[in-house]
């Protein structure tokens, strides 16, 4: 999960186009001649290469320029939280038309930004401010890493699992409410007791890196939980999970590692180690909703977008090198959860799920 760590370190960006954009080599291609619709997005601490949060976002507004070649696209990255305002106002005062906040945690300023300048087109992933002129592009992801507690339940040789998070916050815990409650939905209906280290759904306590970025801190806290017998982690945090896929890999089989966002076999080195990916479509909801926008619709910031497992909002990604490991019985069931969760047979909860 890609969002800005609360430790971010680096200095101030002084100016929207202070740091980098991307190269856009193909913006005249095949141009109409018309005035170019910009979309501009301002990315959290993490950058636009995070393998996460960040990256996902930008492929929705490529894919957005691929549908429509009168899009512009750019970005720029925030190295602290106190960037947020600035670029920001920086893409207001560049007359962007349809600007992007990247994150939970970019919120309160996007809030504050877009009430100063109410004709401003936003959106905003992963959070609600509840402005008019901000379109929210929420996800229950409670509802797929219930499909992902479940397979890990059912895949777990020593009945323990791990999660841990980057911070204590909706965007994160989601994940691990969903989490715990497959792995409770399997040990109900198998009448097992595989046990869920490093969160507390009833307290919503435990473990976290206090960091998005740090891969040292992942690994660290991966470790701890591998060392209490965990020998299945779901990391929701950022880059600093690689820290953990990278271990498993190196463990030579000992744990091995569910992913979160975007699918770890396409957006990591460390395919080998991963039993699935609890997938949140970004990419999908950002490039439709700069189409409509560039199309001249206009965005209603209620209800917004809420992805869950009925409009593909949110997924888990094919098991990869695991599919032959995955028994098929198994497969079945995960599937089968997944129908009666959008049926609504199964009610996932989670006190982070997004509100319309």
């Amino acid at each position: 999960m890609r969002i800005a760590s609360a430790i971010a370190a680096g200095g101030l960006v002084l100016g929207a186009a202070a740091c980098g954009e991307a190269p856009d080599d193909d913006n005249n291609a095949g141009g109409s001649g018309d005035k170019k619709y910009s979309a501009c997005m301002v990315t959290d601490v993490g950058g636009i290469d995070d393998k996460s949060f960040n990256t996902s976002a930008w492929k929705g507004l490529e894919e957005a320029k691929k549908a429509n070649d009168n899009i512009d696209i750019k970005y720029v990255a925030s190295k602290a939280e106190a960037d947020y305002e600035v670029n920001l106002t920086g893409y207001v005062n560049q007359k962007c038309d349809f600007i992007l906040a990247v994150g939970g945690l970019m919120s309160d300023a996007t809030k504050k930004i877009a009430e100063a300048n109410p004709n401003q087109q936003f959106g905003i992933v992963d959070a609600n401010p509840g402005t008019a002129n901000i379109y929210p592009m929420q996800f229950d992801t409670a509802q797929a890493a219930f499909q992902a507690g479940y397979l890990a339940a059912g895949m777990s040789k020593s009945g323990k699992v791990g999660t841990y998070g980057g911070l204590p916050i909706p965007p994160v815990t989601i994940f691990m409410d969903g989490f715990a409650d497959g792995v409770a939905h399997y040990n109900k209906t198998k009448s097992k007791n595989v046990q869920v280290l490093g969160w507390d759904k009833a307290t919503q306590k435990g473990s976290f890196t206090n960091d998005f970025a740090k891969q040292d801190e992942g690994k660290k806290v991966s470790d701890a939980l591998v060392a209490q017998g965990a020998d299945i982690v779901m990391p929701v945090a950022g880059g600093a999970g690689l820290g953990t896929t990278a271990a498993a890999k190196a463990s030579g089989g000992k744990y091995s590692v569910v992913w979160v966002d975007v699918d770890g076999c396409e957006s990591t080195p460390d395919c080998a180690a991963l039993l699935t990916t609890v997938v949140k479509n970004i990419p999908d909801a950002v490039k439709d909703a700069v189409l409509k926008a560039a199309g001249g619709e206009k965005l209603a910031a209620t209800p917004g977008f809420v992805g869950n497992l009925a409009n593909n909002g949110v997924s888990i990604a094919p098991y990869h090198d695991f599919d032959s490991k995955v028994p098929a019985d198994l497969k079945a069931e995960v599937e089968k959860i997944k129908a009666d969760i959008a049926a609504g047979t199964i009610t996932v909860t989670s006190k982070a799920q997004p509100t319309k």
